[in-house]
């Protein structure tokens, strides 16, 4: 849905309050700067407010905040005049006790009828809800509403909402032992009920009975829909709180709908956050601009692309070079995963480039 669209579909007012002050700052700032941080551990406030304070000298802008004490985090990171997006896990529910004790069957199926419940792919914690399930969506969205009324956040950071990869980064294919030229029935979903009897209803074809499922046009477009249909209920929740949203997303619209079905530049986002980690694909820095141009050139022009990266692949003169690269593309801000690895000499080497 393009953003003209979702402001008349959502009302002026209700999108007008999204863009709070704080909020509306990181949208306005020429090159803005980010990191995901892990909100947990044993620090307390005053440590906290030093390291904000830390990134705020550095030239910071905001931070992803997930995990750990909510109001900790947003008085100290308010005090150092950073944004905070509150950054949740949503479709990926391993830490959901109660909707896997409760609602099994909301848990995506691959092409085999095997259920990320019972046999996740990969890694123990791949455990998926079926975007498609109306029941999913209803309680996605009666869980964000909680996020978005919490005192002080200046937004709600998507993350984990797509299907599961359906096709791993290249630089992960020997880690699991396998070679993903091609999809695979172990991770291709979702096939549960629900989508098979929807797909059904839409286009008179049962996907399990397609002769080359990665090929079919509709079914692929079947699952894009699923996940971006849920974003614009998130979005819409998100908005109808006075709060801003955003995502952290697969890299490139092109890889992202490859990989995990995932169509982010049809979303509703006032920020979005593309994980430009050049490493993962085998690829060279240049790689990270353009795919911020592919980005850029999908996006509605309202809509600010911050590109993520993987700060464990960038040596402090990389991360320099980085941000030429990403600015020169057309970004809007860079973001670094995670917070943990920034040196005193990436935050150095970061000043100086944001100039």
């Amino acid at each position: 849905m393009k953003r003209r669209t979702f402001v008349q579909a959502a009302g002026a007012g209700a999108v007008a309050a999204a863009l709070l002050p704080r909020a509306a700052l990181a949208a306005a700032t020429p090159f803005s700067a980010w990191t995901w941080v892990h909100g947990g551990g044993t620090a307390d406030l005053a440590e906290w407010r030093q390291r904000y304070a830390r990134l705020r000298d550095a030239g910071l802008t905001g931070v992803l905040v997930g995990g750990g004490d909510t109001a900790m985090h947003v008085e100290a990171a308010h005090s150092a005049g950073l944004v905070l997006h509150r950054w949740v896990w949503v479709l990926n529910r391993s830490g959901d006790a109660r909707v896997k004790a409760e609602h099994p069957e909301w848990f995506s199926v691959n092409r085999n009828g095997e259920s990320s419940l019972t046999k996740p792919p990969y890694v123990g914690y791949y455990q998926w809800l079926c975007p498609t399930r109306e029941p999913v969506r209803d309680y996605l969205s009666r869980w964000i509403d909680e996020v978005a009324t919490t005192p002080g956040i200046d937004a709600v950071h998507l993350d984990y909402i797509r299907h599961p990869d359906v096709i791993l980064p290249r630089n992960l294919w020997e880690q699991y032992g396998l070679v993903q030229d091609h999809e695979l029935p172990a991770y291709d979903f979702c096939y549960c009920d629900v989508c098979r009897e929807t797909f059904m209803q839409q286009h008179g074809k049962d996907p399990l009975t397609l002769k080359n499922p990665a090929k079919n046009r509709e079914w692929r477009q079947f699952r894009y829909d699923s996940v971006t249909q849920l974003v614009g209920v998130l979005a819409r929740t998100v908005h109808a709180r006075g709060k801003a949203i955003s995502a952290a997303v697969f890299p490139t619209p092109t890889l992202a709908r490859i990989q995990v079905r995932q169509a982010w530049d049809k979303w509703p986002l006032d920020l979005v956050f593309p994980m430009l980690y050049h490493a993962f694909h085998r690829e060279e820095l240049a790689w990270i601009g353009r795919g911020v141009a592919e980005g850029v050139a999908a996006l509605p022009a309202s809509t600010p692309l911050v590109a993520g990266v993987h700060l464990p692949d960038l040596t402090p003169a990389e991360l320099a070079q980085t941000v030429a690269v990403a600015r020169a593309a057309g970004a809007a801000g860079v973001a670094m995963y995670d917070f943990g690895g920034l040196t005193d000499g990436h935050l150095a080497a970061l000043r100086a480039a944001l100039g």
